[in-house]
């Protein structure tokens, strides 16, 4: 499925507002730049209407899909501090991060109205998202063991799996 036509059927960051979204990221120090409609995203890895990075700043426009946001953003919260120090465009990251940034922009989605953990499944499903389960919410139920361990490692995510509300190495950062 193309981009453009996934989109049609994706929660965009319009739909939900900047509201929501600015205050969540804000309380893990990662500023939203809502972007003109039709701009170039800055920092955006994928082009189009994906989600970009630089720095502390999560770039977006109106037709931005939520779940490219969330990934972006977890992409922030999960890399080391040196790491998000140097941060433009390519988040870069080993494949278990990866894995952990999935997990955790499904656990995002619950601090944001209307969306949930089963919506962002469903778009990270509409917008060609690969797991082997088939399905991200079957990957997140059955497969991600790893990823959620990884999450609880590097302090992210509390033993009931709910997001500690700071980022990798944030000791670091103080």
């Amino acid at each position: 499925m193309s981009a453009r036509l996934a989109a049609s059927s994706v929660l965009t960051c319009a739909e939900l507002g900047c509201e929501p979204l600015s205050v969540l990221l804000a309380g893990y120090g990662l500023t939203v730049i809502w972007i003109l409609p039709d701009a170039e995203i800055p920092g955006s890895y994928w082009g189009e209407s994906e989600a970009g990075l630089i720095g502390d700043h999560l770039f977006v426009r109106d037709d931005t899909p939520l779940h490219s946001a969330l990934h972006e953003a977890g992409h922030y919260l999960c890399m080391d501090a040196e790491r998000r120090a140097q941060l433009h465009t390519d988040a870069g990251g080993e494949c278990i991060e990866e894995d952990g940034v999935c997990y955790l922009q499904i656990l995002l989605a619950d601090a944001l109205p209307g969306v949930g953990q089963a919506r962002m499944c469903a778009d990270m499903d509409a917008w060609g998202y690969t797991f082997r389960l088939g399905s991200a919410r079957a990957w997140f139920e059955q497969d991600a063991d790893d990823a959620r361990q990884w999450l609880l490692d590097h302090g992210l995510i509390g033993s009931n799996e709910q997001p500690l509300g700071q980022v990798r190495d944030w000791k670091q950062n103080r």
